[in-house]
């Protein structure tokens, strides 16, 4: 498995992370379903390891991805982009066939996921 975190975005979590309570705590990056296109990205943060969890380190910050999102998320480069209006984060994912218009969610083309009703973009 293989995500890479920019520079921005790697400080930028770091940056929250010293804003959380708690300790041993890592970027837990994954994918569930619902979102306009079937799948949608979630990252928050966690202090325990799930069995089957995937881990790996991005210049000196933990990232952990669960067995079920790992071949949905490999090769995601997620990136961290300040504008006018504040930030946030972005994932460039090469495994996504199609994104809804905000970004937030998605489809491969071996999973389509289950779109919500009603799209939150």
């Amino acid at each position: 498995m293989n995500i890479t975190l920019t520079e921005a975005a790697n400080f930028r979590v770091k940056e929250m992370l010293k804003e959380q309570p708690g300790e041993n705590l890592f970027l837990r990056v994954g994918v569930g379903g619902g979102g306009c296109s079937g799948l949608t990205y979630g990252m928050g943060f966690d202090d325990k390891m799930i069995d089957g969890d995937l881990a790996l380190e991005d210049r000196g910050l933990k990232v952990v991805v669960d067995k079920n999102s790992a071949a949905l998320l490999n090769g995601v480069t997620i990136d961290f982009k300040q504008n006018l209006s504040g930030g946030g984060f972005t994932i460039d994912n090469p495994n996504a066939i199609s994104t809804c218009g905000c970004g937030n969610s998605f489809k491969t083309s071996d999973n389509a996921g289950k779109p919500a009703k009603q799209c939150d973009c």
